[in-house]
């Protein structure tokens, strides 16, 4: 497929994508406004540079490297985007006014061409792996320079690009730049097409995540709240439908040698709350919600963590983690934020999206990479048996993330020579 066959086929899907807004806004109330933006009708400011991330996780990536290019070019003006309410949340959160925030159009040309022309950006920095077609074609077109930033391409994605190397050629080959976040990745780019000397391996941006020291008093007292100093606390983190009952056995297989376990049970997403409290309670665990303020008692067995933000404080309060997105098809969640707490962490086989990462830690001995949900019972199980393998693990998360510091300084370097060019 090549780029005039993928505009036809999105003008096509253009009913689908409506039903696809409506539909996503009868399960979470952060898409049932600013339906313009999706579709380039919104009425925009110039900017000087453009950013645009994902959702939340991509988004708070971001935040440190958008923060050192507004104190280096304090009269620049940008216009940042995202695909997601949680990610135009936590701009929101973060940035305020500083910027000019709105989602990003759909990749159909029409939308896309409107919104180039009101935003009229020098530079566009865009965060990972969100690549569009006609956004980069037509960005290029108008003499836009363009970097990748933080870029991840795991071998399923370069796959995917490779069985529609008509469409991907051209478009990675119009970028200016690519910040890669390994070795690997820098290789599959230079295999797909991509001038060597556009690539730089600067690591993840995800390495230079900063614990706020609110954040660990608030989980300090949390814990405090909770539970003793004694008991058993783990997070199961941005967990997907199809991972629920999993997590929901494996603490019963707990609560068995435990009962005074807590599970903080947390869902990717928001429309999923109702949902995972529901078959909590099927399953005949105590639940308790965070968004309702529910107190956690000494015989609460799973807390719902249905609240936004919370996620990092609530890894603070536990002794080990799960993270999501890994039992199911789904590539995974970042899991550098409980390891940077000292948590032993476990995935499950479909982690490709932070393949290097996993790789990093569990070549240290801080993850643990799992099959099934039986053998994250057994893993958990063992380690709050077994502390001196805790404290090992827990240490060496420690060392791989002070390790690999460092991207950030990179990045920016990068992002000048972007915008001074």
């Amino acid at each position: 497929m090549n780029r005039f066959l993928y505009s036809i086929l999105l003008y096509l899907l253009l009913p689908l994508l409506v039903l696809y807004l409506a539909f996503r806004a009868i399960k979470s109330p952060g898409y049932r406004g600013r339906w313009g933006e999706r579709f380039g009708l919104a009425k925009l400011k110039q900017s000087d540079l453009l950013i645009h991330s994902v959702s939340m996780g991509e988004t708070l990536a971001a935040i440190p490297l958008i923060k050192a290019v507004q104190q280096q070019y304090p009269q620049m003006s940008i216009t940042v985007t995202t695909t997601s309410p949680t990610g135009s949340a936590e701009v929101v959160k973060a940035l305020g006014t500083s910027v000019q925030h709105c989602y990003l159009p759909f990749d159909i040309s029409m939308c896309v061409k409107r919104f180039l022309k009101q935003v009229s950006p020098k530079q566009i920095i865009i965060m990972e792996t969100e690549l569009w077609p006609n956004l980069v074609d037509q960005a290029s077109k108008l003499g836009v320079k363009i970097m990748l930033a933080n870029a991840r391409l795991s071998q399923k994605s370069a796959d995917q690009y490779q069985q529609r190397i008509s469409l991907s050629q051209p478009m990675l080959q119009s970028l200016d730049m690519i910040a890669a976040q390994s070795q690997q990745a820098a290789e599959r780019f230079v295999a797909l097409g991509v001038s060597p000397d556009k690539v730089k391996v600067c690591g993840s941006l995800k390495f230079d995540l900063t614990i706020p020291a609110e954040k660990l008093v608030q989980a300090k007292a949390l814990r405090e709240l909770w539970r003793d100093d004694n008991a058993h606390i783990w997070v199961a983190g941005s967990v997907h439908p199809g991972e629920f009952d999993a997590m929901l056995k494996v603490h019963k297989y707990l609560l068995n040698d435990h009962p005074d376990a807590l599970l903080i049970m947390v869902p990717r997403h928001p429309e999923q709350f109702n949902a995972a409290a529901e078959q909590i309670l099927a399953s005949g665990l105590s639940l308790a919600r965070r968004s309702q303020q529910d107190e956690v008692s000494a015989t609460t067995q799973v807390l719902l963590g249905d609240s936004m933000g919370e996620l990092l404080t609530f890894y603070g309060a536990a002794d080990q983690a799960f993270v999501g997105g890994t039992l199911i098809d789904n590539g995974g969640h970042n899991p550098l934020e409980p390891a940077a707490l000292g948590l032993p962490v476990y995935v499950g086989p479909n982690h490709w999206d932070f393949a290097e990462i996993t790789g990093l830690l569990n070549d240290a001995g801080a993850l643990k990479v799992i099959d099934n949900g039986e053998e994250l019972a057994t893993e958990l199980l063992a380690k709050f048996h077994d502390k001196p393998t805790y404290q090992a693990a827990s240490e060496a998360g420690l060392r791989v993330v002070d390790a690999n510091k460092g991207a950030l300084k990179q990045q920016f370097e990068l992002a000048c020579t972007l915008i001074d060019a």
